[in-house]
């Protein structure tokens, strides 16, 4: 049982409590919270497993059950997942059947027209959605209004839909021309299939985004279609598993905007959590900054494959209406994250010309770094810090983990070999290339946006955030650093702060003027009304649903558009919608055309509402004296110091609120450790949350 699981309401009957679960599933581990509605709170961290996440994701769930409560007390679990992320990078997606408008077929293979990489002259193509001879041809055509110019007759419908069958797909996409403005030819052609081959998922293009641009919509139809067997299976599989354990408790599953939908339509919609994973800890980190009424934040999240980035502003994460994975487009609503495969378990290697590389392969979760003693031999970021000595010996890991000094010395020795160095240069080398790498992913985010980063809050967590955060908050300059309670496990607490999201878009490609906005107003309206009773239909209070408007537009004749933010969708506010893209197009580009004019290009519409869940208890008070007592003396040199000094070594769970520790010292919990710098300083605060700043005067 883990300190955090020892600590909590042991006293407490389990069953006369409801529970609320939230399950994390990523590439190394997988984390659990669970939160009493009497104030218990349980952690737990696990292995994953990545040949099977849901046998990760049941293991962690037997972790918690262990400590206190059974499942059957369950009334909620949120699922973070990597699953359908995974089987795009792995290629592991279904056989999918494409029916496309005469003409057409060869759209997945002329994508946007444009060239990735300028200076490849043979670039890689990625993943292909679905093979040539898989793509058939559908004779029937609308205009860009959605007129109808040539029909779809009953012949060709039953045809199409034999010459589908005779393919034997595992999933089947149909994407007609402009049926963002008209879907009568894709919803017959649609229907017909699903008679012909029931059991098998249809997908239709207008259903998953009733957006223009055929490829975009095209390729996000495809891949949901793709991606829907998978995560079906993956999700079948959880619930056969809960069902046996006798868990009634409604799943929802966490997508890429950062909200959260129940598992039937997650399936439906399996291209929304592709960023399902890293979206969890930017809720969780927007959740913290509310608590603490701070409203300009960095969120990272380091865990042991990859470091994802986040800034967010006044208090709300950003979300951009697409997305790009794999080297295709996906409209779909996602948290604007920076990521780079910079983790604990990011693999070190020397290139051909002679220079120490970081990430980003990563030694994932089998066998993991050496020092895990799984049979790892490549040294990791891990192994660098137990060579440093940041992490010790004797430190407690999740998954009941003891580090292998002895290994993790080996491995990074064997690279320093070819550099000529030491292990503790070696050593040494690689956290500063990795310290490069996590604030290069930082000023993406900040400086390259024109944003100064010295004003904001950063917010660690993941196994290996705190570890990193006192390098960060030197150097760039950050105001402080925010770490958890649980920061390994934050992403899973994440889950249980987000709201049920849905989201609707339609293209309109109108010119902004007085006569259309009665129309766009009516739009807003008839799309309120809907997604208001589909969230109803999830178990949200409709009293409690949000909404927020927003729409893109753009000077006639450009090629893209801005998206601009509306106080509502009423008439009124729309009004007022010309001087704000004016001011928003001055920001973004350093110009605006107040005499061009506009057009309104697509409306959206996402409403928001919170799930019955308890709120997690503040962290109690220990009886332990207020001056923190080191468990050990470690003796460490420390990232970008020349020599090792001798740094007192605390546990976590022994601190009260109030607590200060000054730098350098290491903090050591269950799922993370922390390190403070010479001339930083620790406070334990009576949230549970630690804040690491400058000391004053230095």
């Amino acid at each position: 049982m883990t300190p955090a699981g020892r600590g909590r309401a042991a006293a407490r009957r389990p069953e006369a409590e409801r529970w609320t679960v939230a399950v994390d599933v990523g590439g190394t581990f997988t984390d659990a919270v669970a939160v009493g509605s009497a104030g218990g709170r349980h952690v737990a961290k696990v292995p994953s497993t990545p040949d099977d996440p849901a046998q990760g994701f049941l293991a962690a769930l037997d972790e918690l059950a262990a400590m206190g409560f059974v499942p059957a007390s369950i009334g909620l679990i949120a699922h973070g997942t990597t699953v359908a992320t995974n089987a795009l990078v792995a290629q592991r997606v279904a056989r999918v059947v494409l029916v496309i408008t005469q003409g057409f077929r060869d759209l997945l293979g002329y994508r946007g027209g444009s060239r990735p990489d300028l200076y490849s002259l043979q670039p890689a193509p990625p993943l292909e959605l679905v093979a040539r001879c898989d793509r058939l041809e559908a004779v029937e055509r609308l205009d860009h209004a959605g007129r109808v110019l040539i029909p779809l007759t009953d012949d060709e419908v039953r045809r199409v839909a034999e010459a589908v069958a005779a393919r034997g797909p595992e999933a089947v996409v149909v994407a007609c021309l402009f049926s963002y403005r008209n879907d009568a030819h894709e919803g017959r052609l649609a229907r017909a299939i699903e008679r012909r081959l029931p059991g098998i998922p249809v997908t239709r293009s207008a259903a998953c985004a009733r957006e223009y641009r055929e490829y975009p919509r095209t390729a996000t139809a495809a891949l949901n279609a793709a991606l829907r067997p998978v995560v079906g299976q993956y999700l079948l599989r959880v619930d056969a598993q809960l069902q046996a354990r006798r868990t009634t408790g409604r799943l929802v599953v966490m997508q890429s905007s950062g909200g959260t939908v129940a598992a039937p339509r997650a399936e439906r919609e399996a291209h929304r959590l592709v960023v399902s994973g890293p979206a969890g800890g930017v809720s969780g980190a927007a959740a913290l900054g509310r608590r603490h009424a701070l409203d300009r934040l960095i969120s990272m999240d380091m865990g042991g494959t990859s470091l994802d980035v986040c800034l967010i502003d006044d208090g709300v994460p950003p979300v951009r209406p697409e997305q790009t994975v794999g080297g295709h487009p996906i409209l779909c609503p996602s948290v604007d994250v920076v990521a780079i495969g910079a983790g604990g378990g990011s693999l070190v290697r020397v290139d051909r010309a002679g220079r120490l590389r970081v990430g980003p392969a990563s030694a994932g979760a089998r066998p993991g770094p050496a020092a895990y003693g799984r049979g790892g031999t490549e040294a990791t970021v891990t192994d660098a810090h137990v060579v440093a000595g940041t992490l010790g010996a004797d430190t407690r890991l999740a998954g009941r983990l003891r580090l292998d000094p002895t290994a993790a010395r080996e491995a990074v020795a064997r690279v320093g070999r070819a550099l000529g160095l030491d292990p503790e240069a070696t050593a040494a080398g690689i956290l500063a290339v990795t310290l490069a790498q996590m604030t290069g992913a930082i000023r993406r985010v900040s400086v390259e946006r024109g944003l100064d980063p010295r004003g904001y809050t950063l917010v660690a967590f993941g196994g290996a955030g705190p570890l990193h955060a006192g390098l960060l908050l030197r150097e760039m300059g950050l105001r402080q650093v925010a770490i958890p309670p649980e920061p390994g496990c934050f992403a899973a607490a994440g889950l249980v702060a987000s709201d049920v999201r849905m989201d609707e878009a339609q293209t309109v490609l109108w010119p902004l003027e007085p006569a259309v906005l009665a129309a766009a107003a009516s739009w807003y309206r008839e799309a309120a009304h809907t997604l208001t009773q589909a969230l109803a239909a999830d178990g949200v209070d409709r009293r409690r649903v949000r909404l927020r408007w927003r729409a893109d537009c753009r000077y006639r004749g450009q090629g893209y558009a801005l998206g601009i933010p509306l106080g509502s969708g009423s008439r009124a506010d729309l009004g007022g919608l010309r001087a704000a893209f004016d001011a928003a197009h001055l920001a973004a580009y350093g110009h605006a055309s107040p005499q061009e004019p506009v057009e309104l290009v697509t409306l959206r519409l996402a409403a928001l509402g919170p799930l019955p869940a308890p709120a997690p208890s503040p962290a109690p008070a220990s009886r332990r004296a207020p001056s923190p007592v080191p468990v050990e003396r470690r003796r460490v040199r420390l990232p970008l110091a020349r020599r090792a000094v001798w740094v007192p070594v605390h546990r976590r769970e022994q601190l009260r609120p109030g607590a200060r520790l000054r730098g350098p010292a290491l903090l050591e919990q269950m799922d993370a450790t922390t390190l403070a710098l010479a001339g930083q300083v620790l406070v334990l605060d009576p949230q549970g949350t630690l804040w690491l700043r400058e000391a004053p005067g230095r």
